[in-house]
């Protein structure tokens, strides 16, 4: 490892699941101190401990919660360079013409409403105390083509992107990068129970996405901002 994130502070959203782990573990042997974010502390502590970073609670889908999140996490690391969002999930649903909305709350509040809240709050501070940082979310395919029975999903998808190239060119003059990384389907124990006939040798590995957000929270990735960097593996 070179060590590329000596210094930092990195927040890690989701940092109990398959990729915020990944995460986590790559920004803490690059050097960063991570503090890895779950829905409850006791979700991340043990990761927290072995990392020796921090561990925080926040429900990234509520204003008062992220912030409550950011000022204790500011009170204890003195600040927020990075912040990589890896909260998010996928449900399928009915047809559009034969659905209710709760498919459609679920993916607009878990894809699209927590990046807003958790990635406006956190560029909050980091202008507000004159930080060039760098934050990264992460989309999906459907982002740019639909799929059947996948409306609501993709919905949310297109308008997480939307909002990290809003993001963007707001915040570059700043110096503050907003990136997103867009992955194929990732190997995990609940994508292979899902998909159990399934090659998958062919799919991304978690932390092959974590270089990958490496790459965007690192001085080489300082020009790149509004991008959606596709890690697709062999899908």
């Amino acid at each position: 490892m070179t060590g590329i994130l000596a210094g930092k502070v990195a927040v890690v959203t989701g940092a109990n699941g398959n990729v915020g782990q990944a995460v986590s573990r790559l920004f803490a042997a690059e050097g960063a101190q991570v503090v890895m974010v779950g829905r409850k502390a006791v979700d991340v502590e043990a990761l927290a401990r072995e990392l020796n970073g921090l561990a925080a609670a926040a429900d990234v889908t509520d204003v008062a919660s992220v912030n409550a999140a950011v000022e204790k996490i500011t009170a204890e690391a003195g600040r927020v360079d990075i912040l990589a969002h890896t909260v998010g999930g996928f449900a399928m649903g009915q047809p559009v013409h034969e659905s209710g909305l709760d498919v459609w709350d679920k993916m607009m509040t878990l894809n699209a409403r927590s990046l807003y809240i958790t990635a406006g709050r956190v560029a909050q501070h980091m202008v507000e105390n004159g930080t060039r940082g760098k934050i990264v979310g992460i989309l999906a395919r459907n982002a740019y083509k639909s799929t059947a029975k996948s409306a609501a999903y993709s919905a949310s998808k297109a308008a997480a992107q939307r909002i990290i190239e809003s993001m963007a060119l707001e915040l570059r003059d700043q110096g503050i990068q907003v990136n997103a990384v867009v992955p194929g389907t990732i190997d995990t124990p609940q994508n292979r129970e899902a998909m159990p006939k399934a090659d998958f040798s062919k799919w991304v590995q978690p932390e092959d996405i974590a270089q990958a957000i490496l790459f965007l929270v690192s001085p080489q990735a300082d020009a790149i901002s509004g991008v959606s960097l596709e890690v697709y593996g062999r899908t």
